[in-house]
């Protein structure tokens, strides 16, 4: 089966910046997993897994308008401490160029640390790999149909067929 639209794509990938330096992996983890045709992942990397198939090994350069976006100057906001999540231990405190998490209206967001006060921190609200020439090696483990529920909530289901919230 191929991917395209109403599929579920199952597949390990490495990313790499612009100097092929490592910056995240799947392997020897799950593989990450998506429903192909939803905007569930990003847009360069959708257009790239299209018409591919299970086995296939390959590698895709995005740009950063088919990736996360060019980098914007002047979006920091303050945000108070308590809202940030994403530290390593209780112990560990904020600093800065440190990413974290918080939750927005819109869902996660991932954000970079500025300035940290007492109280607040100022954080920069650009993907931190906004701007960034990006490599993925991609290895599709699998692809199947979507189900009717999935391709109805615009998202993959566990195999349990749970999908962790209501619905």
């Amino acid at each position: 089966m191929i991917i395209a639209e109403k599929t579920v794509a199952h597949f390990h990938y490495t990313l790499k910046n612009e100097a092929g330096e490592e910056l995240e992996s799947s392997n020897g983890h799950e593989p990450l997993t998506y429903l192909h045709g939803a905007n569930n992942t990003l847009a360069g990397l959708e257009k790239a897994l299209t018409g591919r198939t299970t086995g296939d090994k390959f590698s895709v350069t995005l740009q950063p308008d088919e990736a996360y976006g060019e980098y914007q100057e002047g979006l920091e906001q303050r945000v108070p401490v308590k809202h940030l999540q994403g530290l390593v231990s209780k112990s560990a405190k904020w600093k800065k160029g440190m990413t974290a998490v918080i939750q927005t209206e819109q869902g996660q967001r991932q954000v970079t640390v500025i300035k940290v006060g007492k109280f607040m921190v100022t954080v920069d609200i650009n993907p931190p790999l906004a701007g960034k020439v990006l490599t993925f090696d991609l290895n599709i483990v699998a692809v199947r149909e979507a189900t009717e529920d999935e391709v109805k909530h615009g998202h993959v289901h566990s195999a349990d067929s749970s999908c962790g919230h209501d619905h």
